[in-house]
């Protein structure tokens, strides 16, 4: 019995000498309370569900991860020290997030979408075969700041972000387009290409990644069509054209396609943060008689000659 007595008194002292170890190892200097504040007045038509924040320690290790519920912040725990702080809104489906360990390489990006029309795919403009087709990136708001300083002797403690738009908004309006009366259940839709694929939000500039964002059209007059979608937007320094192609199925099943090349419009843009594209003439064939229940194949798409659009 003194044995074990024994063994038992020798486990507990080296559990409290490795506690007492542990004590000298690790600073334990008490967290501060800080209250964050998300200021919108650089957006202040935005209403994020939630906002997320990462706190970056300038002295390295893993960057720190909060989470708020709503678009104002609140109060968070932090260890005295000095940091690099990012926020954006994190209510977001279609946006993802990579290379995140550090300020300076992380990146939001647009994820991989599909270039389909009425259940098959659809051609790509000549010359952007290698893009990656992306999904539109729903609204995102960032603001950055690399110099954070925590106090350990200052009982009051604010971080203050600024978010902003990171995401341009694009609209399409195609006027005198023919017999659209004639276009199929499957629809019309259009694709834009080259345009950049995410944004370095630590560094505040677009990728150099090149993609292609397919989007909606929805007829909006006799011989108007009219499309939206949400881009990173287009890098200054890309040298590859923008080209914007129009898909139709007729009532027919005849497929269709129109390339038109719209860079002067997207590169010179006034604001580009809200570019509108204009394309006058869309000549869509009448359906062939009693052709009604043909349905052509992937490969049977017909090109129509590229059309120059001088606005």
């Amino acid at each position: 019995m003194k044995k074990i007595y024994h063994a038992l008194m020798l486990l507990i002292g080296c559990l409290l000498a490795s506690c007492e170890h542990k004590e000298l190892c690790f600073d334990h200097s008490p967290a501060m309370e800080v209250e964050v504040v998300f200021d919108w007045k650089n957006s202040p038509e935005a209403h994020p569900e939630s906002m997320r924040l990462y706190l970056f320690p300038k002295e390295g290790g893993e960057p720190l991860l909060y989470e708020f519920p709503n678009k104002t912040g609140g109060i968070i725990k932090v260890q005295p020290g000095e940091y690099k702080a990012l926020c954006y809104n994190s209510d977001t489906e279609t946006i993802g997030f990579r290379n995140i360990e550090s300020m300076e390489t992380f990146e939001a990006y647009a994820l991989k979408g599909i270039l389909a029309l009425g259940g098959s795919l659809a051609p790509r403009a000549e010359g952007t075969e290698k893009e990656r087709i992306a999904l539109q990136p729903e609204m995102l708001y960032s603001d950055r700041n690399a110099d954070i300083i925590i106090k350990s002797d200052v009982e009051k403690q604010q971080i203050v972000l600024y978010p902003k738009k990171a995401i341009c908004h694009y609209d399409v309006e195609i006027r005198n387009a023919t017999n659209l009366r004639h276009i199929s259940m499957d629809g019309i839709s259009g694709s834009l290409s080259s345009l950049a694929g995410g944004f370095h939000l630590g560094e505040n500039h677009l990728t150099t990644e090149l993609v292609t964002m397919p989007f909606e059209l929805k007829t909006t007059g006799s011989t108007t069509l009219k499309g939206d979608f949400y881009t990173f937007g287009q890098h200054a320094s890309n040298p590859q054209p923008h080209k914007l192609v129009v898909y139709a199925i007729m009532s027919d099943g005849n497929k269709r396609y129109y390339t038109f090349d719209v860079t002067d419009q997207v590169d010179n843009a006034p604001d580009p943060y809200n570019v509108h594209i204009i394309l006058d003439r869309l000549p869509l064939p009448q359906p062939i008689p009693g052709e009604g229940g043909f349905q052509p194949t992937v490969d049977e798409w017909e090109e129509t000659v590229p059309i120059d659009i001088s606005m």
